[in-house]
């Protein structure tokens, strides 16, 4: 049960961000095209048409020139990240509203899920977002995230009729009608965790973790306000020098269409990112982040 206690100074509101051309080689499809079975079933649960692994992140972005995808393990975080649905090739990034995003330049392939028509799946938010589909499809008791108050609020118990609500500065029980565990159920419950929670809340439940030891379902992540969170998708490395790539995704401010980024720094690279270990920033398009801000799943 939630007990009570009084939230930080910076209030329920989120905590998030405010918020050329690649080569084609680093956008065309991999040399070994993936397999159905290695695609976690095409556990995707909020598709409303059939899963094509021929449209995956894997499908659509050959690791650099060189480089191998770091093995990853059947069933886990990194390798159902790796096989995300993504819409067709020039699909443009659109906000919750149904406006385009500006710019249009940041982005290089758009996931293939939802945003929801309010303003609330931005930046940490898609990061959770990933996360919680993730767990859906293994145990969905796993699920659970804080609040910026600190409360931790369990899927479990919110579908076995444990709610919350917020009077004033307080975090207080609220029972409700016990459901079973839909996708749709699990919508209803991330929008109220997008509403109470943000980049602050999200920084406090990961720990850092160096750079080369980055990892698919690592997130990139500045808590406060202003702040910004940024997943890893995918990582590649070069057998020979040991440099590594990642694959990077984001929402922004307002919410929008999750989308992969493009590294308008090193266009050479396409969407692949170089993560340096002796590197003190990590430049992405709307935002760059220090060395100390790459952190991993408690």
């Amino acid at each position: 049960m939630l007990s009570t206690l009084p939230l930080p100074l910076v209030g329920l509101a989120l905590i998030l961000a405010t918020d050329n051309t690649p080569s084609l080689a680093s956008l065309e499809p991999d040399d070994e095209t993936p397999r159905a079975s290695e695609a976690s079933s095409g556990k995707y649960s909020w598709l409303t048409h059939p899963y094509n692994t021929q449209h995956s992140l894997a499908a659509r972005f050959a690791p650099p020139a060189g480089c191998q995808r770091v093995a990853a393990a059947p069933n886990s975080f990194a390798q159902w990240l790796r096989y995300l649905p993504l819409k067709p090739r020039s699909t443009p990034v659109y906000l919750h509203n149904g406006k385009l995003k500006t710019p249009q330049t940041v982005h290089a392939a758009v996931l293939d899920i939802d945003t929801g028509p309010r303003d609330l799946q931005q930046c940490a938010d898609a990061v959770m977002r990933l996360r919680a589909e993730y767990q859906f499809t293994q145990n969905y008791r796993q699920i659970h995230f804080h609040l910026t108050s600190g409360h931790d609020i369990w899927f479990g118990d919110w579908i076995d009729g444990q709610g919350f609500r917020v009077q004033g500065q307080q975090v207080l029980p609220a029972p409700r009608k016990p459901e079973d565990p839909t996708h749709a159920v699990l919508r209803r419950y991330l929008d109220q965790i997008f509403t109470y929670a943000g980049s602050l809340s999200l920084s406090r439940e990961l720990r850092p973790v160096r750079l080369h030891d980055v990892r698919a379902g690592d997130v990139l992540i500045k808590g406060g306000t202003p702040g910004h969170a940024v997943l890893v998708l995918d990582v590649a490395e070069h057998p020979t020098t040991k440099r590594k790539y990642a694959l990077l995704a984001q929402s922004y401010m307002p919410a929008q269409d999750i989308h992969v980024l493009r590294n308008r720094p090193s266009p050479g690279l396409g969407a692949w990112f170089l993560i340096d270990p002796a590197a003190e920033w990590i430049e992405t398009p709307e935002w760059n982040f220090t060395a100390d801000q790459l952190m991993r799943w408690q």
